[in-house]
C-alpha cells in the first residue's frame, strides 16, 4: 500500500469521528493488503509518522484533527476492545473530587478482560480485572459523553478496597458531601 492511499484513508476516517484503530479495524479498512503485507505497511507507516503505535495492535493517526479530548480513553477502550471497560478507582475519585490528589497522565480502569498496565506516549493505563456482571458495571457507573463511563463516588470506593488499594487518600467528609447531594438531586 502506498503511503498516500493510507493518508487519504486515515482522513475518510478522521471526518467520521475516528483517530484511534485496533489492528482488526486496520485490517477492515485495508482489505487488499494480506497479513505480512499489512504489517510492513504500519511498520512503514510508523516511521514516517502516518500512524502512531501506542500499546501493541493499538494505532493512533497524528494526523487528526480531532481535539485530544477524550483520546486517552479511547486508547483504553481499544487495548481492552470487546470488554466492559469503565473508569474508577483513583482516577474516578479524583474526578469526584474526594481524593487529594490529582493523577496526571495515569488513568485507572476497571475491566471484565485482563489486568495491565500500559505505558503510551499519552500516559499510563492500568487495568483492573473485576468480576462485577455487566447490569452491576450499568447500574454502578455514570455516562457523560465521553468515550468511557465512569464509577460513581461510592461505587469506586469500594473497588478501591476490593482491590485492596490504598484508602489514605480519600476524603470521607467529600464523600459524604458527594452522596449528600446525589439523594437531594433523586
Amino acid at each position: 500500500m502506498r503511503t498516500i492511499e493510507a493518508v487519504k484513508t486515515l482522513a475518510e476516517w478522521d471526518r467520521s469521528g475516528w483517530s484511534v484503530f485496533t489492528l482488526p479495524d486496520l485490517r477492515k479498512l485495508f482489505p487488499h493488503q494480506s497479513d505480512k503485507t499489512l504489517s510492513e505497511s504500519l511498520r512503514r507507516m510508523v516511521r514516517q509518522g502516518v500512524l502512531e503505535r501506542v500499546a501493541n495492535g493499538v494505532f493512533v493517526n497524528p494526523l487528526s484533527g480531532h481535539s485530544r479530548v477524550g483520546l486517552f480513553e479511547r486508547i483504553a477502550s481499544a487495548i481492552r476492545c470487546g470488554e466492559y471497560n469503565y473508569i474508577s478507582l483513583e482516577s474516578a475519585l479524583s474526578e469526584w473530587g474526594v481524593i487529594s490528589q490529582v493523577p496526571q497522565a495515569y488513568l485507572t480502569v476497571m475491566t471484565t478482560g485482563r489486568k495491565g498496565t500500559f505505558r503510551t506516549p499519552y500516559g499510563v493505563i492500568e487495568f483492573t480485572h473485576t468480576k462485577r456482571s455487566p447490569a452491576d458495571i450499568a447500574r454502578n457507573t455514570i455516562e457523560r459523553g465521553r468515550p468511557l463511563q465512569i464509577a460513581t463516588a461510592p461505587a469506586a470506593l469500594r473497588d478501591l478496597r476490593r482491590v485492596g488499594r490504598n484508602l489514605h487518600l480519600v476524603d470521607l467528609e467529600a464523600l459524604q458531601e458527594y452522596i449528600d447531594a446525589k439523594e437531594q438531586a433523586s
